[in-house]
């Protein structure tokens, strides 16, 4: 992503306010609330049902599915919900991005990703399951298909194709983070449920704008979304 010299000069214009929105979710969203998540299963676990860690015996396959496809699903409703009035400010900073980079991935209100499903799965089958290796692989392509869903790096035609058949690629996920119509395309891996559901929206042609207007402070944006102005207020 660093390569294009285009690239480098949307990152250089990024304010300093932008830059610590999306460290600080980086740090709280791709460690500490990961990790707190995990001890908090595996302790309420080894509480209540001594002796339930590495019982449940999956083959890889169901395993590898299990977590690629079925916590897919789930997180797709997860992110609808997210959407709705009510949920909605508290997902509003993830779309105040206005560039598609890989650090857009974590952008949150730092405690929003508390409410974030998989997480909360993926802590609980890691836990449970007798071999995680599988279930830990997809998860592991999950997340690098998070970070190249949030980036520029749009891949060639002819890769592209084959791929949009079933995966969302970052020109789908980039409509999702468009200014006026955000409302579509809720999948992570798979573009099967925004289909199935009646969300999916496909295009050539980028947005001609990326990123919900806020005039949130930084702190409320980290902190506390909900005392809010913008342009989209539901």
């Amino acid at each position: 992503m660093f390569a294009s010299p285009s690239r480098r000069i949307l990152l250089e214009k990024k304010s300093l306010h932008s830059w610590l929105l999306d460290w600080a979710n980086l740090l709280f969203q791709g460690t500490i609330i990961p990790w707190l998540q995990v001890g908090v299963i595996a302790a309420g676990l080894t509480w209540c049902f001594p002796g339930s860690a590495n019982q449940i015996q999956l083959s890889p396959g169901v395993a590898f599915i299990l977590c690629f496809v079925g916590v897919d699903y789930l997180y797709y409703w997860n992110h609808r919900l997210l959407h709705v009035k009510g949920l909605w400010a508290l997902h509003l900073v993830h779309h105040s991005a206005e560039q598609m980079d890989v650090f857009t991935t974590s952008r949150n209100t730092l405690w929003t990703s508390l409410l974030i499903i998989y997480l909360w799965v993926n802590g609980l089958m890691l836990y449970l399951l007798s071999d995680p290796t599988p279930y830990l692989a997809a998860m592991t392509l999950t997340f690098s298909l998070d970070l190249w869903r949030h980036s520029p790096a749009h891949p060639p035609r002819w890769v592209a194709i084959p791929l949009q058949t079933f995966l969302i690629l970052p020109k789908d996920h980039g409509w999702h983070h468009s200014r006026t119509v955000y409302d579509i395309n809720f999948g992570a891996n798979l573009n099967l449920w925004d289909r199935l559901h009646g969300t999916w929206h496909s295009s050539e042609e980028p947005p001609t704008e990326l990123g919900v207007h806020t005039e949130l402070a930084l702190w409320a944006k980290l902190l506390w979304p909900f005392e809010r102005k913008t342009s989209s207020a539901r």
